[in-house]
């Protein structure tokens, strides 16, 4: 299998429909040989990279939305009209999402298509990166649809966002409506089971098996999309594919292993390849992968900070503040006594942290709340236990946090403000449960509470695009 080779990307952010493949080869020759071929793939995970989406931007959008952290800049650079729930679709960020977002999925249209005729690589390469193409296609969706239209749960039928699944190599293509939300979502699921048949079980080296798709990636993804649409079933079905029935829970399919690491503490010190990491965007040592300063996690998080720990947020939470739970390591105290998080903690530029998509951890408790869901409290109590015995291994629940369903989905989503602390899945969780964003306190003031009903519940549709698309309905 070709290796990864991230090529320098400069942003088209402001091209909402990029329809140039990303080599410096012109587009008749792009994908004419078997290493102009692998470079397009390469292309899909650099887009992934961006500095806007999942190399950093992205996660801190969404911790800025939610209620787990203060702002301390009030400079429409740092997003602190994002903090403070009142962006326009006007704003940068809102288009720079969008934008990416849809370079992506173009560009897997365009690959997907070229495969589909290729004789430059063998048949088996090119079902590899079709399904990788599907995968990268899926998780743009899916952080679409969460981000710029209602929750699944709230109306699955109203607008989603278009659903662009063939290739855009010339302009004058933009006008399409906007499919309703499932159909989006069963697009997400449609290509994740594809992607799940036609993806190898392992690569070649640990850096792989964490930075490109693999079956048991498209599997954990699929976890977190039925959970938003609260088919907990499917959930289970598919939790089940790469969960052992007991523990120690952990998956092992040829040269990979799935599970928990021992310490909590090392997924985010340097073992960025270990077990647990079952998707992930790498930095590696290359100046042509260093995200701009102000979008990248180490900064926002602690090295200016940005956004600071609030402190009616889950820092208050007993587990993160005793010397029992590792997690409490990873929180400390700047020298204005605020308490700031250091999961991502090269501090200093070039900042080279790598950015967990997906975690092992998250296909525990995806599988636990779903088993809670269907009243299965004592596999749901035995799978929490493990996640938090991991990080303190003499912790014992108490009896009234799990003995009854509610009572063990509210300790289970609380275990899930801990755990994943900073890594942007605050948001998702507050929506696909229909809850309302709570006020949150910084040092720039007071971000009011958002109701679901409010219209900055979620992103406006940015003005690039309906200036563009005429077939675009806005938000109202």
């Amino acid at each position: 299998m070709v290796a990864l080779l991230f090529f320098s990307f400069s942003s088209c952010e402001k091209d909402l429909l990029d329809t140039t493949p990303k080599t410096s080869i012109a587009e008749d020759d792009a994908y004419s040989t078997a290493g102009k071929m692998a470079a397009q793939v390469n292309y899909l995970y650099k887009l992934l990279q961006n500095q806007s989406f999942y190399g950093g931007r992205y996660i801190v959008f969404n911790e800025q939305r939610a209620d787990e952290f203060g702002q301390n800049d009030g400079n429409a650079a740092a997003g602190s009209a994002v903090w403070n729930q009142n962006v326009g679709s006007t704003n940068d960020f809102v288009n720079n999402v969008w934008s990416v977002c849809y370079t992506a999925i173009n560009a897997s249209n365009i690959l997907i298509d070229k495969l589909n005729t290729t004789t430059v690589v063998t048949d088996a390469v090119a079902k590899n990166y079709r399904a990788e193409a599907r995968f990268v296609r899926a998780l743009c969706y899916l952080s679409l649809v969460q981000t710029y239209a209602k929750p699944y749960a709230l109306d699955k039928n109203g607008l989603g966002v278009p659903l662009r699944l063939t290739p855009v190599t010339e302009a004058g293509n933009n006008d399409l409506a906007r499919s309703s939300i499932d159909v989006i979502y069963k697009q997400i699921v449609d290509d994740l089971d594809q992607a799940e048949t036609d993806l190898p079980d392992s690569y070649s080296s640990s850096l792989l098996n964490v930075s490109r798709a693999k079956k048991s990636t498209a599997i954990a993804l699929k976890t977190r999309v039925y959970l938003v649409q609260q088919k907990y079933d499917k959930v289970i079905d598919e939790a089940k594919k790469i969960v052992s029935l007991t523990a120690p829970y952990q998956y092992t399919s040829g040269t990979i292993t799935h599970q928990l690491e021992s310490s909590f503490n090392v997924i985010f010190t340097g073992s960025y390849t270990g077990n647990e990491a079952l998707f992930s965007i790498p930095f590696a040592n290359s100046t042509t992968e260093t995200p701009a300063s102000q979008s990248s996690l180490a900064f926002n998080y602690v090295g200016q900070p940005i956004i600071v720990l609030a402190t009616d947020g889950i820092a208050k939470d007993p587990a993160l503040n005793t010397t029992a739970d590792a997690r409490a390591t990873l929180i400390a105290t700047n020298s204005a006594n605020q308490k700031i998080l250091k999961k991502f903690n090269i501090s200093t530029a070039p900042f080279r942290d790598y950015v967990p998509v997906i975690r092992y951890a998250e296909v525990l408790l995806n599988y636990a709340e779903a088993k809670a869901k269907n009243n299965d409290l004592t596999t749901a109590a035995n799978v929490l236990t493990a996640v938090r015995n991991r990080s303190n291994p003499s912790y014992v629940f108490p009896t009234n946090a799990i003995d009854t369903q509610a009572a063990l989905i509210a300790t289970l989503w609380n275990e899930r403000r801990i755990e994943f602390l900073g890594e942007g899945m605050r948001l998702m969780d507050l929506q696909r449960n229909l809850q309302t964003i709570p006020a949150k306190k910084g040092a720039i003031g007071t971000a009011p509470l958002v109701l679901v009903s409010s219209s900055n519940y979620i992103w406006p549709i940015p003005s690039g695009e309906i200036s563009t698309n005429k077939l675009m309905v806005p938000n109202p």
